[in-house]
């Protein structure tokens, strides 16, 4: 026997985003390990709170909280964003270490889908590397941002054949993706939807999709960019932060006949 991590996905931020299996795994665990990011991402922890008031039923689980380092943002990136992730695989590693049995199964709650712009699974990987603490791994999906705010906007995400990308601000501020009419764009800091040129594509717009804090804006690019940008700022200011997402669909790309 040894250790089994879970890396859970529970949803957008709607506790009802949870899955069954999602439930399942909660209550599977001997411990849950539950992120806080101080006063300003209080929201975040206090819905991991939540879901376990709501779901969890198993009265031997132990749910343990740990502050998660900041990232630097002197220097490059991926250096920073390297060096992050092994930080927090030492956190892991030690509390694991301290937390749990040999035998116990450690859950992760994971903010979204754990295989869509979520590094967990990385940063749990550098444990193994590590080589301090063996593991079985199992991974629980969960319901994406942009589930929710197609769910939201009442919306398909893809034209009838055709693809759509998926990218982040960064990437977007650097031009517009070929081969593609259809970009979904999230992790944006840098409001990369203002970059783009053809001011007659359509944009669908939320932020803290599924939570009570929810906004969305659909409207021709160049009608709503500004308006986005002013939401986006005060929402900021009144919360402390801010998670969005958003799909840009350029008009010139005409859809594929024959598909239901």
């Amino acid at each position: 026997m040894s250790r089994t991590i879970l890396i859970i996905g529970i949803g957008a931020g709607n506790p009802e985003h949870m899955t069954v299996q999602a439930i399942n795994a909660l209550n599977r665990s001997d411990v849950l390990l539950i992120p806080t990011k101080g006063e300003e991402k209080a929201f975040l922890a206090d819905m991991r709170r939540d879901i376990c008031e709501r779901y969890l039923t198993n009265e031997a689980t132990r749910i343990h909280e740990y502050a998660v380092p900041k990232r630097r943002t002197d220097g490059s990136y991926d250096g920073g964003v390297n060096d992050w992730h092994h930080a927090i695989a030492r956190i892991y590693e030690e509390t694991i270490l301290e937390r749990s049995g040999p035998d116990d199964t450690i859950g992760l709650l994971v903010w979204g889908d754990p295989m869509l712009y979520d590094s967990t699974i990385r940063i749990v990987e550098h444990v193994r590397a590590a080589g301090r603490v063996a593991f079985e791994l199992e991974v629980i999906p969960g319901i994406t941002s942009i589930q929710a705010l197609c769910a939201s906007r009442k919306i398909a995400l893809n034209r009838i054949g055709l693809p759509v990308q998926i990218t982040t601000g960064r990437r977007l501020s650097e031009g517009w993706p070929e081969g593609t009419g259809d970009v979904v764009v999230m992790l944006d800091g840098v409001e990369a939807f203002r970059t783009v040129q053809d001011r007659d594509a359509e944009i669908h717009w939320g932020a803290y999709l599924g939570t009570p804090l929810e906004v969305t804006i659909s409207g021709r690019l160049d009608e709503v960019a500004e308006t986005i940008s002013e939401t986006r700022s005060r929402a900021r200011q009144q919360n402390g932060w801010i998670m969005d997402a958003y799909l840009i669909r350029r008009r010139d790309g005409p859809e594929t006949e024959g598909e239901t």
